[in-house]
């Protein structure tokens, strides 16, 4: 063998009772698991001493921003060291395949808050299955730090097919969306997710996403969204999605599935009592969180979804009309906007965490009414500057969060971790770097609101279920070696909310296929990343 892992304290993803045991790779694949009393102990050419270091498949997260980041950055320690070992893409609705050019140029301005404007980036692909294949052949052909999964974004679908206009789509696109989303099936896409507080996806009515879901469930996908609220409305939200992918015969996976602001302060129990009516009746369900109360978006998605009808360039023009700007204030600070989840903002939460130009960097990090205050003007008088100013490009904390809501969403039993990891700005939401030792370090040693086993399931086995992955998510012989070496005493999430860019600790070795892409709690060269596609590409039924 190439490798044994030698006295590891083995928590294999099942949430069974961990057990001590050597285990043995071989090309990549686990080839042996002995336990203390199976005999003979196994041979390598390397053994690894893992005494008093828990060994757990790789954590995967459902819910990344990194489309770009593992395209320019062959580090990627925000994700390898957190010993994330596969990320999925595409979410929200909004990236960068299928697209044309003039697509291509809209999507990049739209979220260029979440992975920059992409200059730096040869956009050398206009399909899922491009995509997918410079994810394969990035760095002269090594690939990237971590394996990556990719959902068809529903909005950037009909960005392409329909623009950006409020309106149903016709039948002709409504056949021609139904078309990309099919070929992104067939070129490996393991579902679709949608931004339904985002524009231009937001403008699509449950009759035009149940067609959608339709051809997903053909292709053995599952169906992701963002839905259309999650403040005022959140349960009625929650239970359209499940109505709506139930009426499909679609797979269901809740993305970042908070009960945030005021309004849903203790609902969780009500969430779960929707979802548990639902699986009961046989709807097939899944959800991820991040352990953190508060958000992160852009600026700009805090507007109503009228004022963004058009594309970037018609948000920049009705924001410099002062009339208009005034409308816009109106619905965002008195009615509650839609983009803002039908709640009035609260200024003094939502936090400046990272801008596109330079020359506003002294917004960083203070809230919107404290800059304000500072500058002597009213919120929504600074507020409109930004967004003026950094062309669209700020992104915010919302701290709108609460912590028993996270506490008992993450017991559930179709929980699963997703950082919502966004890695722009200078002060990034400490989840991007810090969500899967916190799942480790604060809620399971120091809080014991699961236990460790139970957490671990969470992080693998149950989102390889949900991809449909068949060799990934346990440690089990004949499974890929993606796997992680952690001290349970120790693990922690090194980053705060002042300083989040620091990295965890106590997480010192992660394997992909095999190959230590962090080892010694340093970060190797190896990229041993690659695009993991469904294998129901063609459609069943």
């Amino acid at each position: 063998m190439d490798l044994v892992i030698r006295d590891a304290r083995v928590v294999d993803g099942t949430g069974a009772p961990s057990y001590r045991a050597d285990v043995g790779i071989t090309d990549g694949r686990i080839t042996e698991i002995r336990g203390e009393d199976d005999g003979p102990r196994p041979t390598a050419a390397r053994t690894l001493d893992a005494d008093g270091l828990a060994l757990s498949p790789g954590f995967i997260d459902m819910h990344a921003h990194s489309d770009l980041a593992l395209l320019r950055d062959p580090d990627h320690s925000a994700k390898a060291a957190q010993g994330v070992t596969l990320e999925v893409l595409g979410q929200d609705g909004l990236s960068y395949a299928p697209a044309d050019d003039r697509t291509l140029a809209e999507v990049r301005r739209s979220i260029a808050g979440w992975n920059g404007d992409g200059s730096d980036i040869d956009f050398d692909w206009r399909t899922v299955g491009g995509y997918l294949d410079r994810l394969d052949r990035n760095f002269g052909g090594q690939g990237i730090a971590v394996n990556a999964a990719y959902l068809i974004p529903q909005g950037t679908v009909r960005m392409l097919a329909v623009g950006w206009d409020d309106r149903p789509a016709t039948g002709a696109e409504l056949d021609r969306m139904k078309e990309l989303v099919a070929q992104g099936m067939a070129e490996g896409a393991v579902g679709m997710s949608s931004g339904l507080t985002y524009t231009p996806g937001m403008y699509a009515k449950d009759a035009e996403l149940t067609e959608l879901c339709r051809v997903v469930a053909a292709h053995d996908g599952y169906y992701c969204p963002h839905h259309r609220s999650y403040g005022a409305g959140a349960l009625q939200a929650y239970e359209e999605m499940v109505r709506l992918t139930r009426d499909a015969g679609c797979a269901l996976h809740l993305a970042h599935a908070t009960m945030n602001f005021g309004v849903n302060k203790g609902k969780a129990p009500e969430l779960l009592s929707l979802l548990d009516e639902a699986l009961a009746a046989g709807a097939d369900i899944s959800l991820d969180t991040y352990p953190y109360t508060p958000g992160c978006t852009t600026l700009v998605a805090m507007l109503p979804s009228w004022a963004n009808e058009g594309g970037p360039e018609s948000v920049l023009t009705r924001l410099a009309d002062g009339d208009t700007a005034e409308r816009i204030r109106h619905v965002v600070e008195v009615v509650g906007s839609d983009g803002c989840h039908g709640v009035p903002i609260e200024w003094d939460r939502i936090e400046i965490s990272g801008v596109g130009s330079p020359e506003l960097a002294g917004y960083v990090g203070r809230t919107v009414a404290e800059s304000a205050r500072l500058r002597g003007e009213e919120p929504w008088v600074t507020a409109r500057r930004l967004l003026v100013e950094d062309r669209l490009g700020t992104t915010i904390l919302q701290h709108v969060g609460h912590e028993e809501n996270v506490r008992q969403i993450m017991r559930h039993r179709v929980h699963t971790g997703g950082s919502d990891g966004i890695l722009q700005g200078d002060k990034p939401h400490p989840r991007a770097y810090g969500t899967f030792p916190q799942y480790l370090g604060r809620y399971v040693r120091e809080l014991g609101i699961l236990t460790l086993e139970e957490c671990v399931a969470h992080l693998t086995s149950r989102p390889a279920g949900r991809l449909r992955l068949a060799d990934r998510g346990y440690v089990r012989e004949g499974y890929r070696a993606d796997l992680v070496l952690f001290d349970p005493a120790t693990v922690a999430a090194g980053s705060t909310f002042d300083e989040p860019r620091t990295l965890p600790v106590g997480v010192p070795h992660v394997l992909i296929d095999g190959r230590f892409v962090v080892e010694d709690g340093r970060r190797t060269s190896v990229l041993a990343g690659r695009s993991v596609r469904s294998t129901g590409g063609a459609p069943t039924g």
